[in-house]
């Protein structure tokens, strides 16, 4: 994409309205996913974070946890 391109799309983003702006963000988030989103709904799937989760919720079961 070109520079040009680039400044075009600033100018027509900086003039939406709020209400279009709101739409912008439907309309990438359902098709532009950010790329760590992306990355752990695959760990997620993959199975890969059940040992986390589950230690996590194993210390918030017996109390080992603190609050932030």
């Amino acid at each position: 994409m070109s520079l040009n391109a680039i400044k075009e799309i600033e100018r027509a983003i900086g003039a939406l309205t709020p209400r279009e702006i709101e739409e912008l963000y439907v309309w990438l988030e359902q098709h532009c996913p950010p790329p760590i989103d992306t990355r752990v709904q695959a760990d997620l799937a993959a199975g890969r974070l059940d040992t986390a989760i589950q230690r996590a919720l194993d210390d918030e079961k017996d109390g080992r946890i603190q609050p932030l």
